[in-house]
């Protein structure tokens, strides 16, 4: 695009991060805990629901014979040798193994020694999408919270929204969705906010792309101006972002160049001084507006 006074304007591309501070509360959320993370894992087994697909290792001590590896059917079922089929879904690990523990006794065994082991955990999942560093599928191992999980996700991208979309199936099935504002959540330290997930929630963070506007002319920093697309700022607030205006602006004939939908470029000219007194209403800027104040001649 030729816009015809560029010419000894030096281009300053003014960056606003809005969520640098999310950033760096994720990483320190993630030290802690991290800390330990062989306690935490324990800590998980011991609360975690066992379910479909999960892959579970059932030894009996001093009876090798009787241990083995299986996984869990959909119908939350195992077979164990000499029991056959044994419902486990919705137990816990330590659960299964007073259960197994308690049938071996009444049928066979004296004084059965039973330790379950959690192979895979494949039945509590909640998907991740969106602006993360690595989005997928993540194991819910225990109590986990929506803060936990993006962490694990490597934290947000500089692209990521103003709020996460949390996604969850009801009973009945269908489906709620609920927006949590990531200012409330973590600047303003909101706990409520960080729910405890469940199983098969879906958490989306949508991507709030990096766009553009430029401001040129009688403005002390002139340049293009980095913002989030749901963000993109009024005319006067872009000269403000700009360094405002410079002594010699002709503030009551601002030029704003776009294109419309079909490419073509329009222009308008809009009187700032006006819309500082209050007698016009501010003008939003669109991606990609160019905003020209001409110099005054008096």
């Amino acid at each position: 695009m030729d816009l015809g006074y560029r010419k000894g304007m030096k281009m300053e591309i003014i960056k606003i991060n809005r969520t640098e501070v999310f950033m760096w509360f994720l990483v320190l959320f993630g030290m802690v805990f991290c800390l330990n993370p062989a306690v935490a894992q324990v800590e998980k087994s011991e609360e975690y629901i066992i379910g479909p697909k999960d892959l579970l290792e059932i030894e009996v001590f001093g009876l090798s014979e009787l241990d083995t590896t299986t996984r869990v059917s959909e119908d939350g079922l195992i077979t164990v040798a000499l029991l056959g089929e044994v419902k486990v879904g919705g137990l816990t690990k330590s659960g299964l193994e007073k259960k197994l523990t308690q049938l071996f006794k009444e049928r066979f065994l004296k004084n059965p020694q039973v330790t379950v082991f959690i192979k895979e955990y494949r039945s509590q999942k909640v998907s991740l999408l969106g602006a993360v560093n690595n989005p997928g599928d993540y194991e819910l191992l225990g109590r986990q919270t929506l803060l936990q999980i993006i962490s694990q996700a490597g934290g947000l991208t500089e692209e990521a929204g103003k709020d996460i979309i949390l996604i969850r199936k009801q009973p009945d099935g269908s489906n709620t969705s609920q927006e949590i504002p990531v200012e409330d959540l973590v600047e303003k330290g909101d706990v409520k906010l960080n729910l405890v997930l469940k199983p098969g929630d879906i958490i989306n963070i949508p991507i709030d792309k990096t766009v553009r506007v430029y401001v040129f002319g009688q403005v002390k920093n002139p340049g293009a101006l980095e913002v989030k697309k749901s963000n993109i700022p009024t005319l006067l607030r872009a000269i403000a972002q700009a360094g405002g205006f410079s002594e010699r602006a002709s503030k009551g004939n601002v030029n704003i160049k776009r294109k419309n939908d079909q490419g073509e470029e329009i222009q308008m000219t809009v009187n700032a001084k006006a819309i500082i007194k209050g007698k016009k209403k501010d003008i939003q800027l669109l991606e990609n507006d160019v905003v020209y104040v001409p110099e005054s001649i008096f």
